[in-house]
């Protein structure tokens, strides 16, 4: 998702994020509460108290999104798929997983969990209403009231809308869950949902164009001309959004295709654990230009060492400190098989934030896997495809 976005807080560990767009959308559905909706269920408020509640009313929508992206994110945890963080922007939310599901089963019940948070929501706030209508009327309880049929009819459409079958929506998860398990083929049933999604996409967008047209020509209410907007602007989101995940989808085919043997550096350059910084960076790190090291003593992988955890040294003690003071002990995160698939390679380096793992075969290091040889390779087989991966 391109443009700034800024982080908020955290929830269950997992980093809320605003982006730029959402304060777009808070401040237009803040406004068209305060001046349509309220005023015609509350009559006869003060403006400043027609905005106030429609300023905590945006909030209250946006904290339903959230919760329908905390619904996906808790059962994506519960099967180990780290989440990078939960985005809320133009058009709800977004839950960015670092890993792809296990299996079908795994993939449909992270995607069935967010409708059913938006359902049991809208039945909350259903419920809230009618306990309401049992107490005296006064200005606070059908300003409750008001809020809590808005919540229930956003969440119930916020459900209803996720469950259409196509790609990347809960429902074509959904849908590709099913492909997948009758396939056996993960990247074919993503392919196949997200075709699915291209043809929602452009008939949201011949439809919004539709009412946008007519409202402006006369046709049909100059009412549904926002309507017809955000419909169209709505399809062509969703038309992106499908088209993108084909393309990833082929890309990540090809890299399950490639063994990291094919993609790894052959000559490596190791350094001593006992040389000291000051000789690594001028005899290694400057020269070769590489962001970081195998560290081997006696043919034996001891770690890595990189830029980041030389700059944690101030260069005057460079000359006094070794590199196996600040390199990164040998763990599994860090080594990948020459075997292994490159796309397995990818998801292990996004998961942990790596930039390269090592290539170790019976415990004899063998190469160095790097993003940007993954990059390399996918711009030479998919020219017009995703670039380098992130």
């Amino acid at each position: 998702m391109q443009g700034p976005d800024w982080q908020i807080g955290r929830m269950f560990g997992i980093p809320i994020h605003v982006h730029a767009s959402w304060l777009f959308v808070f401040f237009f559905v803040t406004w068209s509460l305060a001046t349509g909706y309220l005023p015609d269920m509350l009559p006869g408020l003060s403006q400043p108290r027609y905005w106030g509640m429609g300023g905590m009313a945006a909030l209250l929508l946006f904290a339903s999104v959230l919760l329908h992206e905390l619904g996906h994110s808790l059962v994506a945890l519960r099967y180990r798929i780290p989440i990078g963080q939960i985005t809320l922007f133009i058009f709800g939310g977004v839950a960015q997983m670092r890993k792809e599901p296990p299996h079908p089963r795994a993939e449909f019940l992270i995607a069935i969990a967010g409708p059913i948070v938006s359902f049991l929501l809208a039945g909350v706030c259903i419920g809230l209403v009618a306990l309401l209508e049992w107490l005296p009327a006064g200005t606070s309880v059908q300003g409750l009231t008001a809020l809590g049929a808005l919540l229930g009819m956003v969440n119930t459409q916020l459900g209803l809308f996720n469950l259409l079958p196509g790609f990347p929506l809960d429902g074509g998860r959904a849908l590709r869950a099913g492909l997948w398990a009758w396939s056996k083929d993960f990247y074919r049933a993503t392919s196949q949902a997200a075709l699915v999604g291209l043809l929602f996409g452009i008939s949201f967008g011949l439809f919004g164009a539709f009412l946008l047209v007519g409202a402006l020509s006369g046709t049909l209410s100059s009412a549904l001309a926002s309507s017809g907007g955000w419909i169209a602007l709505l399809g062509a989101f969703l038309f992106s959004a499908a088209r993108g995940s084909r393309k990833q989808a082929v890309i990540r085919a090809s890299l399950a295709s490639v063994p990291v043997r094919e993609l790894m550096v052959n000559n490596v350059v190791s350094l001593s654990p006992d040389i000291t910084l000051e000789e690594a960076v001028n005899q290694y790190f400057l020269p070769y230009g590489y962001g970081g090291f195998p560290v081997v003593q006696d043919g034996r992988l001891l770690g890595i060492v990189a830029v980041r955890d030389v700059q944690t040294v101030n260069n005057s003690l460079w000359a006094f400190r070794r590199v196996a003071d600040v390199m990164q002990t040998s763990s599994d995160e860090m080594v990948v098989s020459p075997d292994a698939p490159v796309i397995q390679a990818l998801e292990k380096m996004m998961s942990f934030g790596a930039e390269r793992l090592i290539v170790v075969q019976d415990g004899e290091l063998l190469g160095l896997l790097t993003r940007a040889s993954i990059g390399n390779f996918i711009e030479q087989r998919h020219p017009s495809g995703m670039g380098r991966p992130s």
